[in-house]
């Protein structure tokens, strides 16, 4: 229990993903507040568990005592349960299964950073967003914030963000369709073309907007 119980890693390490994600998202509205406490809670959630009190470890130490009786179930190297329920050895950081969390974590909020640019330049203009993330989707800062939730769910899976998963990625589509009526109200025939034609979630599929809705 050495590496749990630190809990200003937690305080430090959610503030910096949750006022990074804050920054580039700016919630406006009452419902995009409520998305993005949900997502808040889901990074401190996460964390707690990290390095606070494993409570997904505590709640199946007896299944993992009798089914992995050889494993310090309380090191923090096993709380990286799917490299325990694999059946890897060695350092987790290491495995591709981590590499691949990076990836999607990092590269998750890069791409958030880079997709509002996109936006901000278009607002400020008064114009639909395009160029750039938003000429292959139409909503890439949603994409974003399912890859950094994917990204952890893999590194670090507890029972708490597991159920809060399908949730969130439930709330950003509610909330993508909510957004998708105002910019409708707001442009007209510009978005309904730009919809018409543009992917709301997956690249190069046929899954644009019929004018109609």
């Amino acid at each position: 229990m050495a590496h749990y119980g630190l809990w200003p890693i937690v305080i430090i390490n959610s503030l910096i993903i949750i006022v990074f994600a804050f920054s580039f998202s700016r919630p406006r509205s009452f419902k995009d507040w409520r998305t993005f406490g949900t997502f808040s809670a889901f990074i401190v959630a996460l964390f707690t568990e990290m390095y606070g009190f494993p409570l997904t470890i505590y709640l199946l130490s007896g299944w993992l005592g009798s089914h992995y009786p050889e494993l310090d179930i309380f090191s923090h190297d096993n709380g990286h349960l799917w490299y325990t329920l694999l059946g890897f050895t060695g350092d987790p950081h290491s495995n591709p299964i981590h590499g691949v969390s990076d990836l999607l974590i990092s590269g998750g909020l890069i791409f958030l950073g880079f997709t509002w640019m996109f936006l901000y330049r278009a607002q400020r203009k008064g114009v639909v967003a395009t160029s750039g993330p938003y000429a292959y989707v139409r909503h890439p800062q949603y994409i974003a914030f399912i890859a950094v939730m994917t990204g952890f769910l893999i590194q670090w899976p507890t029972l708490l963000t597991v159920l809060m998963y399908p949730v969130l990625i439930r709330m950003y589509v509610w909330l993508a369709r909510q957004e998708e009526k105002d910019a409708l109200e707001q442009f007209g025939e510009e978005y309904a073309s730009y919809a018409a034609v543009t992917p709301g979630f997956i690249p190069f599929s046929r899954s644009g907007m019929s004018k109609a809705s």
